[in-house]
This record gives C-alpha cells, structure tokens and sequence, in this order.
C-alpha cells in the first residue's frame, strides 16, 4: 500500500515521499518501513507504541490514534508531521 512521507522525514525515506508498505494492520505497515528504513518508526510512533504527539497519522481520510487498525492493499497512508515555529 501506498504510504506518505512527511518532509522532516525525508532524511529516513532517502528522500522519497511516497513508499511502498506492507502489513495487516497500521502497525505492521510501520514495522514494515521500519525494515525498509531503520529509524524511521521510532520517529513517529514511543516506546509505548503510541503515535507521537506531533506525528497524525491518516488511514484514507481518516485520522487514526489505534495502531491495531486493519488496512488493505488499496488503502492509502498518510503520515502528517505538525509544525512549530515561532
């Protein structure tokens, strides 16, 4: 399935902001790019395998918080990094 790269995640993604996932469930597809591209999960999801606070992520046009969430092949994963500046 089809999974977006913020920008600040770019350096883990060599640059790409579309990639390739696998996977069940949310979960799996982030282990997934994680093997694809070691660093990258611990960047959005903690220890307690709870999606950052500044990380959202979009399974199709819906907002996710439950990484168990089930996803087919045809769906498509956004990963959003908010912005802070001042």
């Amino acid at each position: 399935m089809q999974v977006k790269i913020p920008s600040p995640l770019f350096s883990y993604s060599k640059n790409l902001n579309v990639v390739e996932g696998q996977g069940n469930t949310i979960l799996e597809v982030l282990n997934n790019l994680d093997n694809q591209f070691p660093g990258i999960k611990f960047r959005m999801i903690d220890e307690q395998n709870k999606i950052r606070p500044h990380m959202k992520v979009f399974l199709n046009t819906d907002e996710i918080k439950d990484l168990s969430t089930s996803v087919k092949d045809s769906d498509k994963i956004m990963i959003v990094a908010a912005l802070s500046g001042g």
